[in-house]
């Protein structure tokens, strides 16, 4: 099953005061126009601002594929504060994911990974750093390759560093990619996902976003819901009961 995007239905906001505004971004949906994807018409932040009436302005920003908290800022004199704390690392980010296997209970995953150039090529290698847990397994009796069962896990991901693609890289690497993730992901899994369950989404959530409010001083923590098929493939895999 494909979801796609309902842009009948105004964008769920999460947060919002007068100097930003966080909306749960649904899988699928860009942040904004890109010339890599000339598919798409809708845009998260043509969408806020009509439903707004007024400009908004993205600090951060989420994969195409990935759901979940995405900040806005109202001015661009807010957007820069907010854009600053991102650089310095000190706005706090917590993702959760489904991917492939059984996880470690914990890992530190320390990988570098090269920046592309402007041109799509080799460019610098920059540290990048991501925090492993695993917070549920599950073996399902799903036959894949020579094993009569599948195993999967749930785990939370805090990266540090906000690298391209970095998580999804970083559960590559580690051999234990996200399930519906291309090209980092294994194209076999995503076709059994597809065939089995019909779902070709990338299960990667942004669950939480925390930072210091730059007018009021506030810790301000912003929490997610999941998106339909991410609360779908929780409940087939793992027994969560979903709404």
């Amino acid at each position: 099953m494909n979801p796609g995007i309902n842009t009948t239905q105004p964008l769920s906001i999460l947060y919002q005061d007068t100097d930003l505004v966080a909306i749960n971004k649904p899988h699928g949906l860009l942040v904004h126009r890109s010339m890599i994807a000339s598919d798409a018409s809708e845009f998260a932040v043509q969408l806020l601002r009509d439903q707004l009436g007024q400009r908004v302005y993205p600090v951060h920003r989420l994969d195409r594929k990935t759901a979940g908290v995405l900040l806005f800022a109202l001015s661009e004199s807010m957007n820069a504060i907010m854009q600053q704390q991102f650089m310095e690392g000190v706005v706090h980010k917590t993702y959760l994911a489904i991917v492939r296997g059984f996880t470690p209970d914990e890992q530190a995953i320390d990988y570098p990974l090269r920046k592309d150039d402007d041109r799509g090529g080799p460019g610098i290698v920059q540290d990048a750093f991501t925090h492993l847990k695993t917070l549920q397994r599950a073996e399902i009796p799903l036959p894949f390759g020579k094993h009569t069962t599948s195993r999967y896990s749930l785990v939370e991901l805090t990266p540090t560093t906000g690298r391209m693609h970095q998580l999804r890289k970083h559960m590559a690497h580690i051999l234990h990619p996200i399930i519906g993730d291309r090209p980092h992901g294994c194209n076999k899994q995503n076709k059994l996902f597809n065939d089995h369950f019909e779902m070709n989404t990338m299960l990667l959530h942004a669950q939480k976003l925390e930072f210091m409010h730059p007018v009021t001083g506030e810790l301000i923590t912003i929490n997610a819901p999941f998106q339909a098929e991410f609360g779908r493939m929780l409940g087939a895999l793992f027994g969560h009961k979903t709404a």
